[in-house]
């Protein structure tokens, strides 16, 4: 069936290789999943940010590289950076050498921190563009799913005024899949209605 993976005669979102276990890893247990621990959130807002303009697998791949390099993403340790550590970071051949990315980084974790410094938790900021429940999709295809919404174009909107870098709507819908915020599990994945039951909790 077209935009369809089938491992292990379970139906996936077509999107995931079927020979890559750690993408199926991925898809089975992390992507969709509503998240709600601030680092979590933080890391994964970071990392989206990283794969602009390279692939999720390359980020994937990387996803422990990053955590080493930058503190396991504590965004008390990495506001704190200073010139020195970013050349450092810049000869990382393990992560993204990418100046601009890496400096966001820093920058995310300072705007970051000023966030939940006014509304207490980042998750209480950004669970609010979807009402603090999720959005449960029902795609048939994955042609059907979107890369980006309204609600993206507000929060990447919201987020730019208050610093964050490398946060535009596409890739802050990209986020809200990942962290659970919207369901695009394609409706015949086996994980599409197995991630519903979770809103019901």
């Amino acid at each position: 069936m077209r935009g369809i993976a089938k491992v292990n005669n379970r139906q996936r979102c077509g999107w995931v290789p079927e020979d890559d276990i750690q993408y199926l890893q991925y898809h089975d247990v992390e992507w969709g999943v509503p998240l709600h621990d601030d680092l979590k959130l933080f890391e994964m807002l970071i990392l989206e940010g990283q794969q602009a303009g390279l692939s999720w697998r390359t980020i994937l791949y990387k996803r422990q590289n990053f955590r080493k390099a930058f503190d396991y993403f504590d965004p008390e340790r990495i506001a704190g950076y200073d010139e020195s550590k970013i050349e450092s970071l810049m000869q990382d051949r393990s992560i993204i050498r990418n100046r601009l990315k890496i400096n966001s980084v820093i920058q995310n974790a300072r705007s970051f921190l000023e966030v939940r410094k006014e509304l207490g938790s980042f998750n209480a900021y950004i669970w609010k563009f979807v009402g603090n429940k999720p959005i449960l999709n029902r795609w048939e295809s994955q042609h059907e799913v979107p890369v980006s919404t309204r609600i993206s174009d507000e929060m990447s909107r919201n987020l730019s005024e208050r610093g964050f870098k490398f946060t535009g709507s596409t890739m802050c819908y990209s986020f809200m899949q990942a962290v659970g915020m919207v369901n695009d599990h394609v409706t015949n994945c086996f994980r599409h209605q197995e991630i519903s039951e979770m809103y019901d909790h």
